[in-house]
């Protein structure tokens, strides 16, 4: 029995696809195949069966999947470990929603200013993957929405942050008139897009929720504070963080747009593996953002501001659905 074989059974039971678990390692399904034949063969179970258009786990199978899930923890934990030399710089990689990561610079600032060996990668994704991206250990800690779904209860959520969005224009913007917009005007303007790509868990993608639109005249931009920019451009509506535009609307070059349900209150978490389970430093970074001083950091941060020990990281899609899919 291997790590290998292991690391393979269990995305396969997560993921519930040979195929997917393949994709997600970057080797060939055959290889996942012939992981789980080993660890069948050695365990006299079938350990998982075809159901449908997706696996069923066996009991022997369910109980695998727990004990592989903590085993590769503790082998990741012994692989820090080895690496964590003193003097010597430490990797930590954090997944935030988009909205998030925008707006978390100065905070990684104010935290790594107290240890001068700690290196820090940003990964974007939505808020519907963090959770897969801290089970799987692609990130070691998470910003965002509190994650919710199967993997929920082992991870530690903890709100450092309540968020006031609300909606901006051109004091020109027809929309701009000082009375409540309806939900149907408001699918009818132009909305200027951050990077979320309409996150139906932040941002724009939740107001629309909330307010049951889709606007059909959208645009994108590849920052929230472009975004904002062509607002007061007079190119359109833009969804923000009130505190990222104080200083363009007590100017009056951006007036809020009175909709309803706004502002809305986004409550931000900080969210890892749990003690025991999560990167010391993971864990130090989450007491940190509890912190005044962390907020502090946030509040008078600009959009977009970058933090300097940050080297941002590609998005990764992990999965689009934990229940039944396609067969292998």
């Amino acid at each position: 029995m291997t790590l290998a074989q292991l690391q393979s059974f269990v995305l396969a039971a997560r993921l519930g696809s040979v195929k997917a678990a393949a994709a997600e390692l970057g080797v060939t399904e055959a290889a996942v195949s012939v992981a789980v034949a080993a660890l069948r063969k050695e365990l006299g179970d079938e350990l998982f069966v075809r159901e449908g258009r997706g696996i069923a786990l066996t009991a022997g199978g369910r109980r695998l999947t727990a004990l592989a899930s903590e085993i590769l923890d503790l082998a990741e934990q012994a692989r820090r470990s080895v690496q964590d030399t003193p003097g010597q710089p430490r990797q930590m990689t954090i997944a935030a929603t988009h909205v998030v990561a925008e707006h978390i610079g100065p905070l990684l600032d104010a935290f790594t200013a107290r240890d001068a060996n700690l290196e820090i990668a940003v990964e974007s994704a939505s808020g519907a993957e963090l959770a897969g991206l801290l089970e799987h250990r692609r990130a070691d800690i998470a910003f965002g929405p509190a994650p919710t779904g199967d993997t929920a209860a082992t991870i530690a959520a903890v709100p450092f942050l309540r968020a006031r969005v609300i909606v901006v224009a051109a004091p020109g913007h027809p929309l701009a008139g000082g009375h409540e917009v309806s939900p149907a005007a408001a699918a009818e303007a132009r909305w200027l897009l951050g990077p979320s790509e309409l996150d139906p868990t932040t941002g724009a993608g939740l107001l629309f929720a909330r307010l049951g639109i889709e606007p059909a005249d959208t645009v994108g931009y590849t920052s929230s504070a472009g975004a904002i920019a062509a607002a007061a451009a007079g190119d359109g509506l833009v969804v923000t963080l009130a505190h990222a535009v104080i200083e363009q609307v007590r100017r009056r070059a951006l007036v809020r747009i009175d909709l309803p349900g706004t502002p809305l209150v986004e409550v931000w978490h900080a969210s890892t593996l749990g003690f025991g389970r999560a990167l010391p430093a993971a864990l130090a970074m989450q007491r940190f953002a509890t912190s005044p001083d962390a907020t502090q950091a946030i509040s008078t941060g600009r959009a977009g501001a970058v933090s300097s020990r940050v080297q941002p990281r590609p998005h990764v899609t992990l999965w689009s659905s934990v229940g039944a899919v396609q067969g292998d």
